[in-house]
């Protein structure tokens, strides 16, 4: 099977016909330019998952509340998705993101500043946290990414996966996600990073991965366009609240 193929049998399985994958990310390479395109989205199924959205500032994708009086936990709902240090690009469910962000200005790596933390705490779901990065300190660049997720055996502890994947040709993409399906609980994604298409432009890609996603629990979306040197950037949302 081609890749092309490929990646059009993996995004119909694990999200046209997936009624919650969670939240995602995919970083990949457009068809229509030489450039990249970053891809994040949330699902939720409770009141106070759903009680969010994404916000653009700046080179920032952050998530805020709609109504700040239904806060229950705000440290696994409201958190940096994207953030950008010069020519290196990083993507996330959480707060590990600014993790990350800040052991790479420190002058350490993206694998140290994992090691640091753990699945979220959210038992018994115990939520992987995923995570990217887009190195273009040296092009054509490379793509890093991770999935901490509870141990099958003791949940107490977190297994650390990273990929160095190589990177995706025009039109695909390599994503993870929280989940493998709906579940209680849910089941965590037990797969490698999933070949994925990319082809169009941002709003393209945007409105596919959005209409994909189950209309009951999707809740956001944002693809964000780099330049092949990852110099300039555009970063559009999309919210099912406002």
């Amino acid at each position: 099977m081609q890749a092309m193929e490929v990646a059009a049998a993996n995004f119909e399985r694990h999200l046209v016909h997936n009624t919650y994958s969670g939240r995602g990310l995919v970083v990949g390479r457009s068809s229509v330019e030489d450039a990249w395109l970053m891809i994040y989205w949330m699902m939720g199924r409770s009141e106070h998952s759903r009680n969010r959205r994404l916000v653009v500032e700046g080179d920032i994708l952050r998530t805020e509340p709609i109504d700040a009086s239904l806060v229950e936990d705000p440290s696994l709902i409201i958190y940096e998705a994207i953030m950008v240090l010069p020519r290196c690009h990083l993507i996330g469910n959480g707060d590990q993101v600014r993790t990350i962000y800040e052991a790479l200005q420190a002058g350490s790596s993206f694998d140290a500043a994992l090691s640091t933390r753990e699945r979220e705490p959210d038992a018994p779901n115990y939520t992987p946290r995923i995570s990217a990065m887009l190195d273009l300190h040296e092009l054509p660049g490379q793509l890093t990414m991770s999935i901490l997720k509870a141990n099958a055996a003791n949940p107490a502890y977190t297994d650390r996966t990273t990929y160095r994947p190589a990177l995706p040709p025009a039109g695909l993409g390599m994503g993870l996600t929280t989940y493998d399906s709906d579940g209680s609980p849910l089941p965590s994604f037990s797969q490698d990073p999933l070949l994925l298409p990319c082809e169009g432009d941002i709003h393209t890609v945007l409105d596919r991965y959005w209409d994909a996603l189950d209309a009951n629990n999707r809740i956001a979306i944002a693809v964000k366009r780099l330049s092949a040197d990852g110099e300039t950037s555009e970063l559009i949302v999309r919210n099912r609240y406002t």
